[in-house]
Formats: C-alpha cells, structure tokens, sequence
C-alpha cells in the first residue's frame, strides 16, 4: 500500500524516487543545518545506502547538541514500567490492531469489560517492588460509545464516564504504589484534560499520521474509526499543550502513508511542539503486521525506513526535541537507531508484556545499557514526565502530585534516582490555601503606586510560541469587504431590528460616519422602547482573591506567578472583611472573582461562599465565573451541574458571565493559551441557568478580532437566552491593551477605536433585542464621558461603583478602580438621563439599602486618590 511521494519539480525521477541532485541537495541542508522544507523532508525520507549514512550521521550532530543544551551529553533515557491495559474495549476499528477486543471474547478469558482496581494494584505493586516508577495506563477509545458491556460496567461501579474510572484509577494508583501513571486514554477534550491532569504527570496518544484519506477512504486503516481523524487528533495535541500537559505523540509508519504524507505529519508534530512548547517526546513507531486483522498481509515497515524517518524526524525537531523509537520493534538493530538520532527507549518494563505488541517482547534492561554503552552512551532511567517538565515545575505539574515526583526525581538533572523508594503517598490537596501572602494591598495601591512591571518574567515562555501565534492570528485579522446597502440595513433596524440579516447586521457594524450616527439613534430608540429612560446602576465591591494563576491568558495582565512581586492570596477572613466593609456602605452585591490558583482546591469555592454569607448574609453573591466553574470541578472530579448545585447551597447566588472573550475558537486560541473553549462556556453558563442560577453575558473585543467575530458571538448569547432567559445583561468590554501580553507581543491591536465602541454598544442592543433587555458599559475601561456615549448610542446600565478594580487597572486602564454613586449619576446625568440603583438581577433595592448607600456615597473610607 505505501506509495511514493512527489516532491516538486525536479526533485524524482521517472521512477517516482528523488534524483540523485535532489537528494544531495537536501542532505547538504540537513549537514549544514538548514531548516527542512516538506519538500526536502520528503526525499530525505527516501535516502537510502550511503545518503542514509549520510543523514544519519548529521541527525546525531544534532541529538548530541541538544544533549548537552539539556545538561545530560552522551545519556540516553528509558522509563522502568509497567504495562496497564485498562480496558481492550474500544469505540474503534483499527485495521491492524489486535490490542482491541470485544466483550464476548472477554468473558471467555475470564476478563471482565475493564480491570477491577486488585487488579492494577497488583500489577502496580509488583512492579514497584522491582523498582518501577512509571504505570503505563493504556485503554481503547470512549468504550461505552459502542459497548453497552462497558456502559452497564460503568454504571454498576458508579462512574459516569471512562475518564473518571481513569482518574479513580490514577489516584489509587499514586497513594497505595507511588508509581506515577502515564496515561493513554485517546481521544480527550479540554475538560477532559482539566480532570486528569491532577492525577498524572503525563499523558500521551499517538498522532500517528495526518493523511485524512487513510481515516476516510474505505480500505483504509483507519477506516470506521471516529477517533483516528487527523484533525481530531490534531486537536488532542493542541488541548493538551494549552492544558499545560506534558504529552507524548509520535508516528506510526508503514501503514500506507505517502513520503510526503508522512513529512507533513512531522511538520504537524512541529508546529503544535513550538506553538505550546509540551510535546515531550515524539515516538516513531514502525508497523509490523500481525496475524488476525486486516493488515495480516501487509508488508512490515522495513529498517532503512525507520532510520530515515528517525533521521528526518530528528532535524525536524530540532535539538530540543526528545526522539523515541522502541527497542522492542527492532530486531536488535539499536544501534542504527541511536546513530539516527534518538536520545530514549521508551518504556521497558521487568514485569509487563507490550499489551499492544504481545509478540514482541521488551529486550533487558542490561541488554539496551550494554548496547547503548558500545556506541558511546550511558542509559539512564527517567520518569514518565521529561526532566524538562521536572524542572519547569508549574503550570507543567501539579501541586497535588508535587510530592510524589520530587520523591523519585533527582532535583538537580530532573531524572529519577534509580534506588528512590517507590512507596505510596496521600494525594490531596494542599495545605492552607487561604495563607494571606504577596501584595495584599494592590486593590488600592494599584491607583497610587502601580504594578511593579509591565510584563511577567516568564514572558516568553508561558504564553507559548510568539512566532507561531502571529501567524494564527494573521487570517482572523484580516480586513472584510462589505457589499450590503447600510441604508436598507438601517431601514430594517429601524423597522424591526428582529428581521435583522447576517449580512446586514455585518454591515451595520462596519458603518462610520453619518450612518453609524444614525445607527446609534435607532439602537437608542429601541432602547428606549424596552426600558425606558432610567440608567441603572449596582452598589457593588469586586473582590479579587487572588491573582495567581498560569492558564496563560494572552490578553490578561492581572495574573502572576506565585513568586512575582505583584502577585497575592487573601485569607478567608480578609474575604469576609473586604465583604462586610461594602455592606456597611450599602452595597447590594459582591463580584468576586479570582486567578485559577494551583492550589486551589475545587472546593475552596465552596469555603468562600460560606465565609461571605456566614459574615453578611444578606449580600447577593456574584461570584465565579465559567472558567473557575469548570476548574472547581474537574478538580473536585464532580460533573458541572454537580459542582454548580454545591455552589449554590453554599451561598453562591449568580454567576459573571465573563471568560467568554469572543465565543469563536478561531480567535480564542489566540488570546489564551489554557481558558476554556466557547463549547464549554455555553455549557457551563445554560447548565446554570437550567438551576435557576442567573449570569450576566460579556464580549471582549478590540484585538485579534473583526465584526464577523462580534455577529456570531452576539448571535449565539440571543440563541441561548431564547433557550434558557438566564443572562440578566449584556456587557461590553473593549480591550484594555497597554500590559496585555499579546499587544506587547505585537500581534493585538491597541484596543478597539471609538467608532467600534459605539458600533458595538448600539449592535448589542439591536442583535440581542427584545430577548437580553439590559446593555451595560463599562466606565472603568471607558471613563465617564466613553460611559456617557455608550448611552447615547443603546446602553442603559453603567454597572457598579465597584469600590475597588484590579484587573483592568493592571492591564493599564487610566479611569480608576471605583466611582461614587454621585459620580455614575453624573454620567448618567451628562447623556440626558436619570439614574436609579438596581440590584444584580434588576430588581428594586430596599429603602434600608438606599439610604446606607446615600450616607456614604458608596464609596468605602480610607480609599486612596487616583493619581494623574
């Protein structure tokens, strides 16, 4: 089935094999370390004989300087394991796989649908008792998909999912063994990263090709197979990298793919490896036919070719890159492998077959150090997670699993110290979270002495590959030609702006000028008729409780490390206080808010709506939003629905319906590396409206965005209120860019323009009309004569007085971080317009509020001027 590649003008032969110049040419490039086009890796795939040697040799040069960068020259790695087949079952259908079964035969085994927790355990102990450190945990793809066997096993056990038997699994497999799990479960999503990352170092699944006609095309071997579509897979390897997961991919060779298909593969393997900087290790696995599929007759991958690919794959990831082809699939040929260039063996276990390879057996220990040693290179064991990722420390690891690394790594190299005792220990969560510690005062010396620097310290690493994000971004950023009448839009707007078309809601948020004049005086109209003429406004304080945080966010200028200058935690207690100090100046509500703390148990969310209601019990709690949700349960391992309805018998009465940025992944994966995805917002925020627990709705626009951008979002926020009428405003929040590390990076533009401000604002009310009523602006990134525009043009809510502003003031907002209720009545006053307060969900505050609120302005004692 392989066939031959083309690789450009020139470069084959009539044979379809590369010409001897186009060969010489490349191998030149590759010798003098030029970096490789696909073109050039094609035919360097094909080098055979002394070209091979050749390739070979300057592959090495290449290893052994990325050895030496590492601190470990002439140290070639192996992980001591044991092998965990979880379950044989699988939703796939894999044509040369004999590692899935299906449950009829099981059970004649004597097999039940998944190993019982004895059963790994033992495994487990015994292979910690030979001095193991790394469990294998490898399972099919999303079993119970296809399997009502496995669904019924699932249920009878009490796990919703496969995922969360894996997660049980790891945990138990940690605190009674202490071996670390690697896991392979497929096919994951972003959340399902979130749920498995507390639990495991490192997680893998190979990419194995990207020639989509291998998955599509009857014949193929990846036919019928939901899981083995190049893009889904593609897209595993992206979530981990944003999830900070230290994962393992590779490539599976022989199985059909093209020479050129086969160099775009390790050209995908790059891109996502620069663009997250988490690929620890990329595995080239050559494909040996087994008897009982239905690639029994398919010839074995043959030896030159392996070594050409490891050989191409080495110049491909450079020195940095950690190269892997296992020991078990050679015939005893190791050294033509470590000649090519890899730098590991991959796991070897003294106790475990190669459940996927049941025919091969591992080779010794003493064999691959003895081997290793004749070429050159000393073998030394490592852990499951790179010493890369040892040595990073956070966001890479965990804090829950901390202990049990640091127990078997060697501190200096990041390796494993070989005689480490392998024991069990707690898994848990760390102590005294709620530690005041760091600037504690930054919510108001944040208006007198500023933030300590414009950018974090790690800033060219945390956020990933700068240089591959500009060119992401580049394609949403380009400018949109607009052929619809504006006047026939605005005609419709004015008519009834429900009727409102794609098209010509596009065009209305390109108009300038006079029709952008006119289009604010239609919004304002229609405002006018859903709500009248009062402006509303909260008595509220934020309360941030803490900034540290490592998801990664490229627009965020508020989170830090735990070790930066600004960076700070709040006690419970100062949580309280901060909270009774704003109901003691009438305050209705607090928004509290926080970054994705590492050690933030998923139930500290909990303990911080107890401490606001045990000490004021009457304030509305606005607190969480979707993102620290969906951390608060992957953590906890409960489902969303779970989590929310705990939180919400905890005293949480509303949720921030912020962390949706733009609801489009094409512009979401440039703004942050970590959030979560717009499908998993959607979800979190419609699950909380299903259990009576009200959001606001947001967009942040004004970066890597345009108008097309701004429709969908404000299409899909109408689509869910008609479904669920939870979303009790709309607010909009132009892009503060001054420290945001993507404007700093040059990719962002400076914020959005006064014309998008207000095309924005008056589209908002028009798109999300009659279904979301209150449009709210925002006069902490605006001031208070952008807040006064906003109601010129459709905006009747100015938010709060907030008493205290962290986030965008660090991200370089100039208009303060709190308003008096004297000053938002001044706004409202300067658009013609009355104000009255409100409460969160648009009620009307008690007569006992007001005249607190009135005594003191809303505003709280002792609070610092705003320096010039």
């Amino acid at each position: 089935m392989t066939t031959s590649a083309t690789s450009g003008t020139g470069s084959t032969g009539p044979t379809g094999r590369p010409t001897e110049n186009s060969l010489r040419r490349a191998l030149k490039r590759a010798r003098d370390g030029v970096a490789l086009d696909v073109a050039e890796a094609t035919v360097l795939l094909q080098a055979r004989g002394e070209h091979l040697d050749d390739l070979s040799a300057s592959a090495a040069r290449v290893r052994d300087a990325g050895l030496a960068a590492a601190g470990r020259p002439g140290v070639i790695t192996y992980s001591k394991s044991v092998f965990v087949p979880l379950t044989r079952l699988c939703r796939d259908k894999c044509h040369y796989c004999t590692f899935a079964t299906v449950p009829g035969r099981l059970r004649r085994s004597g097999h039940g649908m998944f190993m019982s927790p004895d059963e790994v355990l033992d495994i487990a102990r015994r292979g910690a008792a030979l001095g193991c450190k790394e469990a294998l945990i490898t399972l099919g793809d999303k079993p119970e998909d296809r399997w009502p066997q496995a669904r019924e096993w699932l249920d009878a056990h009490g796990y919703d999912d496969t995922i969360a038997y894996v997660r049980a699994i790891a945990i138990r497999v940690l605190e009674e063994t202490g071996l670390l799990p690697h896991l392979n479960p497929g096919v994951l999503g972003w959340t399902d990263f979130q749920r498995l990352k507390p639990v495991a170092p490192s997680m893998g699944m190979m990419l194995e090709t990207t020639a989509t006609r291998l998955w599509s095309e009857p014949g193929g071997p990846h036919h019928g197979s939901p899981d083995k579509e190049p893009a889904v897979r593609l897209r595993v390897l992206e979530d981990a990298g944003r999830s900070s997961v230290p994962f393992t991919s590779g490539l599976l060779i022989g199985i059909g793919e093209s020479h050129q298909e086969r160099a775009e593969s390790l050209f995908a393997l790059r891109r996502v490896a620069r663009s997250y900087h988490g690929i620890q290790e990329l595995i080239v696995q050559n494909f040996r036919a087994k008897p009982d599929t239905a690639m029994r007759g398919m010839p074995d991958a043959d030896l030159d070719d392996l070594v050409a690919t490891v050989a191409v794959a080495r110049h491909i990831m450079g020195p940095s890159g950690c190269l892997q082809a296992p020991p078990n699939l050679v015939d005893a040929e190791y050294e033509r492998l470590l000649d090519a260039g890899i730098d590991d063996w991959g796991g070897v276990s003294p106790l475990t077959i190669d459940h996927v390879n049941p025919e091969r057996p591992w080779p010794r220990i003493e064999e691959l150090a003895r081997r290793s040693a004749a070429r050159g290179f000393e073998l030394r064991e490592r852990l499951c997670v790179y010493p890369e990722f040892v040595r990073r420390g956070e966001p890479w690891l965990d804090p829950r699993l901390r202990p049990h690394v640091e127990a078997l790594a060697d501190p200096r190299t990041g390796l494993a110290v070989p005689d480490a005792v392998v024991e069990g220990r707690p898994w848990q969560e760390p102590d005294e979270v709620f530690t005041p510690s760091g600037r504690t005062d930054l919510h108001h010396t944040i208006d007198t002495e500023g933030r300590t620097g414009d950018r974090r310290e790690d800033f060219d690493e945390v956020y990933g590959d700068w240089t591959a994000l500009r060119e992401a971004a580049a394609p949403g950023m380009a400018p949109e030609r607009v052929d619809t009448d504006v006047r026939a839009a605005l005609a419709t707007a004015a008519d009834d702006p429900t009727r409102l078309t794609d098209a010509e809601a596009l065009a209305l948020l390109h108009a300038d000028g006079p029709a952008l004049d006119a289009l604010c005086r239609v919004a304002d109209d229609v405002r006018r008729s859903a709500v009248g003429d009062d402006v509303t406004y909260v008595v509220t304080r934020n309360v941030n409780f803490t900034n540290v945080c490592y998801t990664g966010c490229r627009f965020c200028a508020f989170a830090q490390r735990r070790t930066d200058a600004d960076a700070y935690t709040l006690s419970l207690d100062q949580i309280a206080d901060r909270v009774e100090q704003a109901w003691e100046v009438g305050a209705v509500e607090v928004c509290m808010q926080g970054g994705i703390h590492p050690d933030l148990p998923g139930t500290a969310y909990f303990d911080i709506a107890r401490a606001v209601k045990a000490r004021v019990p009457g304030i509305h709690l606005h607190a969480f939003s979707p993102m620290e949700v969906v951390n608060g349960a992957t953590r906890t391992g409960m489902s969303i629905r779970d989590w929310l309805t705990a939180a919400k018998e905890a005293g949480l009465d509303s949720i921030p319906g912020t962390a949706a940025e733009i609801l489009d992944d094409e512009v979401r994966w440039v703004l942050t590396k970590g959030k979560l995805p717009a499908a998993t917002w959607i979800d979190v925020v419609t699950t909380a409206h299903e259990l009576g627990i009200r959001s606001s709705s947001t967009m942040m626009y004004g970066h890597v965005d345009q108008p097309r951008h701004w429709l969908g979002h404000l299409r899909t926020l109408a689509g869910i209120q008609q479904r669920t009428g939870g979303f009790t405003e709309f607010v909009t929040l132009p892009f503060v860019h001054t420290n945001a590390p993507v404007y700093l990076a040059g990719i962002a533009r400076p914020g959005p323009s006064a014309r998008d401000n207000r095309a924005v604002t008056a589209m908002a009310r028009l798109l999300l009309h009659p279904h979301i009523p209150n449009i709210q602006t925002s006069w902490v990134k605006l001031g208070a004569e952008g807040a006064a525009e906003m109601l010129r043009s459709g905006a009747n809510d100015l938010g709060g007085t907030l008493m205290e502003e962290t986030i965008s003031r660090m991200a370089g907002s100039s208009y303060g971080s709190h308003m008096t209720i004297r000053e938002l009545v001044a706004v409202a006053e300067a658009a013609g317009r009355p104000a009255r307060p409100r409460t969160t969900l648009y009620g009307e505050v008690t007569g006992e509020r007001r005249r607190v609120a009135r005594a003191s302005d809303g505003r709280l004692p002792r609070l610092l001027p705003v320096l010039d």
